[in-house]
């Protein structure tokens, strides 16, 4: 992780400058260990353990209710916790209120003073820590240069679009240089264009900064785009923690599998590296205790034949069934084909260019390479 910084970035004060928490030179900047977050009977958060390294642009992933901006609030001290502890270099967090625990937030709505121009915003924290003028004029020009709103510094948040408004709310938490920025699905209120240009926005500045970032969002494109490592949470725990490509190209779960991108599942008795699946059966690589399996086929990995044989699926492709196209979708660069089959409806991706032309309606044989398909164990999730 890049750690490069402009020069007018150092003119922003430093989170050691502001607090007395000790930090260590571990690559762990925050240790959540057993976290949980009951409410009466019902369970929030089931006894969490992440590791958060620093200097990374870690995303909490998963669908609504799933635990994951209870966590997010949790580490900001907006919650307390049930049970568990938390720890940011050396200091217990459970130990400090919100405001003591100098963590930079950013939520969905900006939460800008409406009565302060964009400059006043951005100094608030700073007039907080008792900065002088000098230092805070000097951090508050650095951070609206990094947004790139230097233009816009004496205008008030009404006068500011959606956009501006969140690199506003961006620079102000971020103008004292915390240890962690958590943000709180900080982009959901803008349409998809704007959306995506922040994103790379938010890469950007994370690269600038060199800060540990804590991103929430339930778009799982977005968090493809934005992470070093992603944590999906399901039903107040987390599923799995890696990469984009290691939670896309191997799952450990099918939830995972199913919640990242798109997939075929086909399901089945396994025995013996064969998936048994209605009347048919198929090869799957790999092993799992469970006998009740799912085998998980990305849609670039299948191939479409419309000889009624297959005869011209690569030679790779040792598994095959025949089926029939029930939809097509134009994607630009590809075509999505829904595909009923005797074992599961398929997802296919071919090429928009390049590729025969295939019709609703019309027979067709999916044929796959063994090794292209993930086994695990068929928890049911539909």
């Amino acid at each position: 992780m890049s750690t490069t910084r402009s020069p007018s970035l150092d003119s922003m004060p430093h989170y050691s400058d502001l607090t007395g928490t000790a930090m260590t030179d571990s690559d762990t900047i925050l240790e959540l260990n057993g976290l949980s977050k009951k409410y009466g009977e019902a369970v929030a958060l089931n006894s969490i353990d992440l590791d958060v390294r620093r200097g990374e642009f870690l995303t909490f992933l998963g669908p609504s209710g799933s635990g994951k901006t209870t966590t997010l609030n949790l580490i900001a001290g907006f919650l307390d916790a049930s049970s568990g502890s938390m720890r940011l270099g050396d200091t217990p967090l459970e130990k400090l209120k919100a405001h003591e625990r100098n963590l930079g937030v950013v939520f969905q709505h900006y939460a800008l003073f409406p009565h302060m121009s964009v400059r006043e915003n951005v100094e608030y924290p700073l007039k907080q820590r008792k900065l002088s003028k000098p230092e805070r004029t000097a951090a508050v020009n650095a951070a609206l240069e990094m947004v790139r709103l230097a233009q816009y510094a004496d205008r008030y948040p009404k006068q500011l679009s959606g956009g501006q408004q969140q690199r506003a709310a961006l620079a102000r938490a971020v103008v004292y240089r915390p240890p962690i920025l958590l943000m709180d699905e900080p982009l959901g209120a803008l349409d998809k264009k704007l959306r995506e240009w922040l994103q790379l926005e938010l890469r950007r500045i994370h690269r600038e900064l060199g800060c540990t970032f804590i991103y929430v969002t339930h778009d799982q494109e977005e968090a493809l785009v934005l992470s070093d490592r992603i944590a999906v949470f399901n039903e107040g725990q987390i599923e799995q923690i890696g990469t984009a490509q290691e939670l896309y190209d191997s799952p450990r779960t099918l939830f995972v599998g199913k919640f990242i991108g798109e997939s075929s599942v086909f399901r089945g008795q396994f025995s013996d590296g064969l998936l048994t699946a209605g009347q048919a059966t198929i090869a799957v690589t790999g092993s799992i205790p469970a006998s009740s399996a799912a085998v998980l086929i990305r849609p670039e990995r299948l191939h479409l034949s419309t000889a009624p044989d297959g005869t011209d699926l690569p030679s790779s492709a040792r598994n095959r069934v025949q089926g029939r196209i029930e939809d097509a979708v134009y994607l630009g660069s590809a075509v999505k084909y829904n595909v009923a089959t005797p074992i599961g409806d398929a997802v296919v991706h071919r090429p928009a260019f390049g590729s025969d032309e295939v019709s609703i309606g019309q027979s067709v044989v999916v044929g796959w390479d063994p090794q292209d398909g993930v086994l695990l164990a068929d928890d049911g999730v539909s």
